[in-house]
């Protein structure tokens, strides 16, 4: 799998569902019916540090 980018500038125009990364009008891979948003619109921008510091809590669910 592609590396996913920490803060895009415009994650709001690409699908991160997958490795092609299309744009949000135009799905290729026919994974549902919606993009996938990326996790810095879910959990904001400090996403990762959320990720890293779960699991450093948690290292036996990693």
């Amino acid at each position: 799998m592609a590396k996913l980018p920490i803060l895009p500038s415009h994650p709001e125009r690409i699908c991160w569902g997958c490795d092609k990364y299309c744009p949000a009008d135009s799905l290729a891979c026919g994974n549902g019916t919606i993009r996938t948003q990326h996790p810095a619109e879910l959990f904001g921008d400090d996403w990762l540090a959320f990720e890293q510091s779960r699991s450093e809590s948690h290292p036996d669910e990693a």
